[in-house]
């Protein structure tokens, strides 16, 4: 009996070597990875400028109040010193995959018979690693060329026509094959906003291939002056005002609504805390607040449990699965991504809650607090509760960990792709893996499992953090360990307070859904 514990402590010790590097290398992976949060702006610096073309029909036009609320007295300045900030952090990140890119670089020797030493062929993994990296400068290289393009348009729109010229100039000067569209595109800004504007070439075709929403518009509106087509710029007019409205709307559900969930949250928060500091005990906050958790087991199960069913599933299981069936997520559609990211869910779910149901088999019947789901309860005033308490948290830690960060850190992958997707089917999938799988699987692991069982070593408050923390870990990305921490802390006071599952649950995923909605509307107001 010693011998076999012996044999399992030092397989989940082995176990745990592997994992604790495996994780901490996709932790030092995201440090230099771009956050989701700067194309955010980015996005909803677009919308803004989308609706400042908003025209009033009347003085008391209600959606021209609400525009005027929403996008401020001078949208344009704001949208200039976004775009530099935007460039500034590319920029940063350019040069810092470009570092790393050089050290990948293995020199030989010098050689009496070559001038310059040649480069040694590394190994297939350095190789691989190179590829990536180089696709990353060229993508890098692209959007800051894209963001100066835009940058220039910007300027030109505050009357800053000799900074445009400026800009668009440098991609004229510096011939780069990569740069031709980019290039050609300068070239006919260039051309419309000199002092005796000339139509280039294609001038129509390589703005409407190259430039996007707002800017595309705006330069298409000077073309259309400087042709003297009068039918194509009314009709541009029009569309615009369309877009314009819908914008503001975009603007309202992104900003009004979670605007006003923070200050319905902030009034939360100061409610709870005045009745925990004037009722003490008999307060919300209080409520099963000193209660713990009989775990039937102890430490090493908790270590079984995690190790083997979430981490080992999720970073070592599933990958080689995954790798054996042929799927390369890089070369799949939207939709296809969308399966794949639901699918590989699925698998990681089912593995680790596997994992969990065997590990406690020999426990059962458990008490009747563990795992409770009780449907005829206040878990859903709990849950919304939650979650608007949560908001003015999260955006607050947000914010200064965007100082933190400085757009580093990385990004959970499935919000780019929700971003840039603008497909039913495939945001349908996203939302049942992000606002179903995810929040059951989740919280039955962390709130479900790790807290209570956390509470025989320590207390109640001590097992929020510590469930919390690793919850935050669990997600890989440097960036948003400060963020979802918040978040774990308030779904473990949800759920200790609440005793119901379904609390934190329903919490999770509002929040996800939340999240999803706000990346499909900023993305759908991009063009």
């Amino acid at each position: 009996m010693e011998l076999k514990k012996t044999v399992k402590r030092l397989v989940l010790g082995l176990l745990t070597v592997l994992v604790v590097l495996l994780v901490g290398t996709s932790l030092v992976q995201s440090f230099n990875q771009p956050q989701i949060q700067s194309r955010l702006e980015l996005y909803q610096t677009n919308l803004f400028l989308r609706g400042s073309q908003y025209e009033p029909e009347g003085p008391q036009d209600p959606m021209a109040k609400a525009g005027a609320a929403l996008l401020g007295e001078e949208p344009y300045k704001g949208a200039i010193a976004q775009y530099e900030q935007a460039i500034a952090s590319t920029k940063q990140t350019l040069q810092r995959t470009r570092d790393r890119l050089d050290s990948t670089v293995v020199v030989a020797p010098p050689q009496p018979q070559f001038p310059t030493p040649p480069l040694v062929e590394g190994s297939q993994a350095t190789r691989q690693q190179q590829q990536q990296l180089n696709a990353q400068i060229d993508k890098l290289q692209s959007l800051r060329d894209e963001l100066r393009l835009q940058l220039g348009i910007l300027s030109a729109q505050q009357a800053e026509v000799t900074r445009a010229r400026q800009i668009w100039t440098q991609f004229t000067e510096v011939p780069n094959p990569n740069q031709q569209p980019i290039a050609k595109t300068a070239r006919v800004l260039l051309g419309l906003w000199q002092d005796n504007p000339r139509v280039l070439r294609d001038a129509d075709e390589l703005i409407q291939a190259n430039l996007d929403g707002w800017f595309r518009d705006r330069a298409l509106e000077k073309l259309y002056r400087v042709q003297n087509r009068d039918r194509a710029l009314a009709q541009l007019s029009a569309r615009e005002q369309q877009i314009a409205e819908e914008a503001l709307l975009k603007l309202t559900l992104i900003s009004g609504l979670p605007g006003l969930g923070v200050l319905l949250g902030v009034a939360l928060l100061l409610f709870v805390l005045a009745q925990r500091v004037l009722k003490g005990k008999e307060s919300l906050l209080a409520q099963n607040g000193d209660r713990d958790w009989d775990a039937p087991w102890d430490w090493e199960m908790i270590w079984q449990v995690f190790v083997v069913g979430f981490f080992f599933v999720a970073q070592i299981l599933v990958p080689l699965l995954i790798a054996a069936i042929g799927i390369k997520s890089a070369t799949l559609a939207v939709r296809e991504r969308a399966f794949y990211i639901l699918f590989t869910y699925i698998l990681l779910a089912s593995g680790g809650l596997g994992v969990l149901f065997f590990s406690i088999k020999s426990f059962f019947p458990l008490g009747e607090e563990w795992f409770r789901i009780q449907w005829r309860d206040k878990w859903f005033l709990w849950g919304i509760g939650g979650y608007v308490a949560a908001l003015p948290l999260v955006i607050l830690v947000s914010l200064i960990n965007q100082q933190i960060w400085q757009g580093r850190g990385g990004s959970n992958p499935i919000l780019p792709i929700a971003l840039s997707g603008q497909d039913n089917v495939a945001l349908v999938i996203f939302f049942i893996t992000a606002s179903v799988a995810a929040p059951v699987f989740e919280e039955i692991m962390f709130r479900g499992f790790l807290l209570p069982s956390l509470t025989r070593y320590t207390s109640v408050w001590g097992a929020i953090a510590a469930s919390s923390a690793l919850f935050a870990l669990a997600h890989l990305n440097l960036s948003e360990v400060l963020p979802l921490a918040t978040l774990g802390v308030v779904l473990g006071v949800v759920y200790t307070r609440s005793r119901n599952l379904l609390a934190p649950i329903l919490l999770h995923s509002l929040w996800n859904s939340g999240t999803l909605l706000s990346l499909f509307i900023l993305g759908s107001g991009t063009n």
